[in-house]
């Protein structure tokens, strides 16, 4: 690919992002559009427009991206709670660590991959990529020290800000757990695995196996129905139990509480909105077989992704792409084909089998049992991040036959040869990428396609005037998080070895910190609240994604023929592991478990405050499961003994249908 293919592509897309960046400015002016782009609005409280006509609101402007700018962190904070800061932490950590990484290549690497070789440059229009990569560079020249000097210099900059925000962020998530009111969440434990007695109901002996236990600190439960209609419940082996104190319910959910660890399994509960009601109804006994199910599942389509993507890779290569279909040849002949072909087709197609990743992996994160949405988008994410990773870089790095794909990782000390041959080979597909799937991705974002269509139908089809009830959307982390680390990944394997992306990468972080920004403020609402969960995540890719840099250049240096440089690189991998690891155990188990000293002074403040009756009257209206059916579910557990009695079969082995219990009986 030359040049001038990349600039065809980089044009494509900087004209659709100006259209949709236009028209969304027109938009978000139309009153009848308020329920697409200010759901976050309309949530706090009703609008009423006057719906003036006026010319104005035909014009597009820039006057979002002005109050957007301006809004603060406390801003975001106050909207969209700890999980939105955390996430813009993340923009803005990108913008840092590949600001400095920009300005150490394109003025230090850059010229040396130009000038790498005794050769006569053409115009730079009809320059190939490949002259601007560590490719270019011959072997054994005394300029690869450069390129070396840039990647210090980059990991240590990555290690410093990552040191700063983990620390900040971990600041953050403990003022969250002091400062926040009190929560049903804090004083409640889920319990899942709850043996069954022929002689006692679930109810029972919940009641008796924590006032024998925990006789100073239990209050009380409320059990967990599967509900056949909305009369008719099945009594099921899990439920959610209060304590009179944040610490003890902490203590209760940490330890083992049978000598069987598949009885009596106990989790902090989740906020009553977060809750995943449905997989409350999973026997526990079953959790593990289900993950090992969505594990092997997520994995084979992984593999089946391969096909298409060995497809978009045919299409990077001309040569092969004639050979195999003769008739493309009068076609790719013609200059403006070769380059729309070669410089923006893959990366759209790639991207159109990419949009069915997130609903599959997300069904998955339902089947394998999560108790929660928020645990539910968390794996979700971690799904999608792990397939990205393999099937957008090391499937399109290893790029040719899946025999050849697979075969790569027959010998582990040969992996780093093979990325170091690659990587600045496929350099200028992944530039292409950023354009398509980066610029033009969140310009689609910022507009709502899908929100729009079906405000215009509602509205001037079936002629609804009322605005919907059911139309905020929370923000998609498991779609947006993986899609940052994705392009944090890109940038820091070619940042020394292609320089060219990080100009094309800096404008994506920047419009992302916009386009992100807006939709907090305005369009996505926070209906729980996670506490900075997903950090760890970002944290652990970004070390992931440096180390393999710093592998990836050293096989370019051994393949250069560089030892010095080769012999330097050594001692950065080394430290940048310990570098993790310290951060592991600094920070990270704060992350995982609440400090006992923080959970024990907000049980005194609440005693002096005089609010830990009201807190006990919240908890039990806080889960109930069917406000709509009864005020007290718990009771429901007691008035049917005598199904339990007159069973002696586990309720889990029976059909659903011979286990309905109607409430008024």
């Amino acid at each position: 690919m030359d040049i001038t293919a990349l600039l065809t592509s980089a044009g494509i897309n900087i004209a659709i992002c100006v259209v949709l960046l236009s028209l969304y400015s027109v938009l978000r002016k139309q009153p009848s559009n308020g329920c697409v782009y200010f759901t976050q609005r309309l949530v706090s409280e009703p609008v009423k427009y006057s719906d003036p006509f006026c010319l104005e609101r035909l014009v597009p402007s820039a006057s979002w991206i002005m109050r957007v700018w301006q809004a603060t962190d406390e801003d975001i904070l106050a909207v969209g709670g700890v999980d939105a800061v955390v996430f813009m932490r993340i923009v803005v950590f990108s913008i840092r660590v590949f600001i400095i990484a920009a300005m150490i290549c394109i003025f230090l690497v850059l010229p040396v991959n130009y000038y790498g070789q005794d050769m006569q440059h053409k115009q730079i229009n009809a320059e190939s990529l490949e002259v601007f990569t560590i490719g270019n560079v011959k072997e054994g020249s005394k300029w690869l020290w450069t390129h070396c000097l840039a990647l210090y210099i980059i990991s240590c900059s990555a290690c410093v800000l990552l040191y700063f925000e983990y620390k900040s962020i971990t600041k953050m998530r403990l003022a969250h757990i002091t400062g926040s009111p009190p929560s049903p969440s804090h004083f409640t434990v889920l319990v899942r695995g709850i043996p069954w007695s022929p002689d006692h109901s679930y109810s029972d002996s919940v009641e008796k196996f924590f006032s024998t236990y925990y006789p100073a600190s239990y209050v009380s439960h409320q059990m967990v129905y599967q509900a056949g209609t909305i009369d008719k419940l099945m009594e099921r082996p899990a439920a959610f139990v209060f304590f009179r104190t944040r610490y003890a319910a902490v203590i209760a959910a940490q330890v083992l509480q049978s000598s069987n660890p598949m009885l009596w399994v106990t989790q902090l509960a989740p906020e009553p909105h977060d809750v995943y009601w449905s997989n409350l109804s999973i026997p526990y006994k079953q959790v593990w077989l289900r993950k090992i199910a969505t594990l092997l599942g997520a994995i084979v389509f992984m593999l089946v992704f391969l096909v298409p993507v060995t497809f978009v890779q045919g299409l990077t290569q001309l040569d092969q792409l004639s050979h195999t279909f003769p008739f493309l040849k009068g076609i790719l002949k013609q200059k403006y084909m070769n380059h729309l072909v070669t410089g923006y087709l893959p990366s759209v197609i790639l991207i159109l089998f990419l949009y069915a990743v997130p609903p599959t992996m997300m069904l998955f994160s339902a089947m394998e049992g999560n108790v929660s949405r928020s645990e539910r988008k968390r794996s979700a994410c971690i799904k999608i991040l792990y397939f990205t990773i393999w099937n957008v870089f090391f499937v399109n790095v290893l790029s040719g036959s899946v025999i050849s794909q697979l075969s790569v990782f027959s010998s582990v000390r040969d992996i780093p040869i093979q990325l170091a041959k690659a990587v600045p080979a496929q350099a200028t597909f992944f530039t292409t990428y950023v354009l398509s799937s980066g610029w033009a991705s969140l310009s689609c974002e910022v507009i709502q396609l899908f929100a729009l269509l079906c405000n215009v139908f509602r509205k001037f089809i079936l002629r609804i005037k009322e605005e919907p009830s059911n139309c905020a959307l929370t923000f998609p982390h498991h779609t947006e998080i993986p899609r940052l680390l994705l392009f944090g990944l890109l940038g820091f394997t070619c940042s020394i070895m292609a320089p060219l992306i990080l100009p094309f990468l800096l404008v994506y972080f920047f419009l992302a910190f916009l386009v992100y920004r807006n939709q907090i403020l305005h369009v996505y609402v926070s209906k729980y609240e996670s506490g900075g969960q997903f950090w760890p995540i970002v944290h652990n890719t970004t070390i992931f994604s440096l180390v393999l840099t710093q592998i990836i250049a050293l096989g370019v240096f051994g393949i250069k023929r560089s030892p010095i440089a080769s012999g330097f690189t050594i001692p950065l991998i080394f430290f940048t592991v310990l570098f993790n690891e310290y951060c592991r155990q600094r920070f990270s188990p704060v992350f995982k478990r609440s400090p006992a000293q923080v959970l024990i002074e907000m049980d005194r403040q609440d005693e002096r405050w005089g609010t830990i009756e009201e807190i006990y009257n919240q908890l039990r209206s806080a889960y109930c499961q069917y406000p709509s059916i009864s005020p007290d579910l718990s009771t429901a557990g007691n008035t049917s003994h005598h199904e339990d009695k007159e069973s002696s079969q586990d309720p889990e082995s029976l059909t659903p249908g011979n286990q309905l219990v109607k409430l008024n009986e």
